[in-house]
């Protein structure tokens, strides 16, 4: 009776096995058929469909993956099923905030001693920090500078620009222009010449003559006005940047040689050079000269003069963070009454407040 049961168990055994290798083969003929119809194209399955698979792909392992000719490839199964052990262990959720981010007054104030100081290091400027009350790391400082594109001291020291060059001699530079007014005379029209000095560093402007007829006699009388060693203007400057007007000239520059300031004299044609002596021009013609009528030298001298001390006192300026020349110490104050000075006749305003 017990070899009975036996043989009946193998035969049914062997009867379920045919019929899963019918089955398989079955499904083997009908991927067949699925990948010649659709060819290379790869269906588009969903995050559930990718997971069941997955998981019956496992258990296969590659070998009879690639027997059975999936519609996906056994490493796509595979690298689905090492996805789903990933999230099994993701704890990102779980995870903190992490190292909170430095204000942005720290990150504000090592960006700007890394710019204006091309050789100080990571080190250099944590101590820097210190100082200023700051507890600031040497990574930190190195994380920061990177995020903003700056490189370290040892390749910003090679490279210094022409603008850090000038502004290191920026006190001892001054810029000499003419400019042109017609004005009318018992005479007619009459075209005069305004010559001006600018010291660059602080852009105060000195008019230093005004004439119907420059000539070389009148040019030698400006150079010696300008290098008067009590209140010449060009006292203690080292260099007078001018353009090739002929009327600076051999003796003007000689003179002013003499005085310790070296004449330097711009390419033709290269107005972008002596930008800031041409930037006063457009502005005291368009916001003065362009809107009246200058009747007579005196007119036009009061006109200059007015509008040089509107220059210097109420006048801001963006080239100079909207500051004014001469500072008088009133700006920001909110309690005193609201005054208006005008100067010529209203052309120009100055807004103010009466001290409290």
């Amino acid at each position: 009776m017990q070899q009975i049961q036996i043989f009946l168990l193998y035969a049914l055994a062997g009867w379920i096995n045919r019929e899963h290798h019918k089955i398989i083969d079955y499904l083997l003929e009908e991927n067949k058929t699925w990948r010649e119809l659709y060819g290379k194209k790869r269906p588009r399955l969903n995050e559930d469909q990718r997971r069941r698979l997955a998981v019956k792909g496992k258990l296969l392992g590659r070998k009879i993956l690639d027997r059975v000719g999936c519609i996906v490839t056994p490493d796509t199964l595979l690298r689905w099923h090492r996805r789903l052990i990933a999230r099994k262990y993701d704890g990102s959720s779980r995870r903190g905030p992490g190292r909170i981010r430095k204000p942005d007054v720290i990150r504000d104030m090592v960006v700007r001693m890394a710019l204006e100081n091309a050789d100080w290091g990571y080190t250099r400027i944590a101590g820097a920090m210190s100082h200023l009350g700051y507890d600031v790391g040497r990574s930190t400082v190195q994380r920061i500078l990177n995020e903003h594109g700056i490189e370290p001291s040892f390749d910003r020291k090679r490279r210094g620009s022409w603008k850090e060059f000038l502004k290191a001699h920026w006190e001892g530079f001054a810029a000499a222009d003419f400019f042109n007014v017609e004005v009318w005379t018992p005479r007619g029209l009459v075209r005069y010449h305004v010559l001006f000095i600018m010291e660059l560093y602080t852009r105060r402007v000195h008019i230093a003559g005004i004439t119907a007829s420059p000539d070389s006699v009148w040019m030698n009388q400006i150079g010696r006005n300008l290098t008067d060693a009590f209140d010449g203007f060009l006292v203690g400057k080292k260099f007078l940047i001018h353009d090739r007007d002929p009327l600076f000239t051999k003796r003007f520059r000689e003179s002013v040689r003499d005085a310790g300031c070296r004449a330097i004299r711009l390419p033709r044609r290269s107005p972008n050079l002596n930008a800031h002596a041409e930037r006063f021009v457009r502005s005291i013609k368009y916001e003065c000269l362009n809107k009246i009528i200058p009747m007579g030298e005196g007119h036009l001298r009061k006109a200059v003069t007015d509008y040089v001390d509107h220059y210097h006192q109420e006048r801001n300026h963006q080239g100079l963070d909207n500051r004014l020349i001469e500072f008088n110490g009133q700006a920001g104050n909110q309690k005193g009454k609201l005054r208006c000075r005008e100067r010529m006749g209203g052309i120009m305003k100055y807004y103010y407040r009466e001290a409290a």
